[in-house]
């Protein structure tokens, strides 16, 4: 049961990825594609929650939800990191 569950984990990063990533592509903006992500992850935890709380019916499977949200928040942050980095260096480079 825990490598289905670490497999569901792997598929909700990827999944929020590449939303994030099409995001990206359709308004050119990283910060539309770390806020995406960052909306990805409470849908993908609430989902992941419930989903958990039905396969093991125990009132404390809720946390796996959590747990996947705190991944997916991470994830965003790296990804608004990435954003200010690059606005940083465009900013630079443009004024050079």
């Amino acid at each position: 049961m825990t490598h289905f569950f670490m497999i569901l984990m792997g598929f909700f990063i990827v999944t929020s990825n590449i939303c994030g990533y099409f995001s990206y592509k359709k308004k050119k903006s990283l910060y539309s594609a770390a806020f995406t992500i960052f909306l990805l992850a409470a849908l993908f935890a609430s989902i992941g929650g419930l989903l958990a709380l039905f396969i093991i019916r125990d009132a404390f499977a809720v946390f796996y939800g959590l747990q996947v949200g705190y991944y997916l928040l991470i994830n965003s942050l790296i990804v608004l990191l990435i954003a200010i980095v690059v606005s940083v260096v465009k900013k630079y480079n443009i004024e050079n």
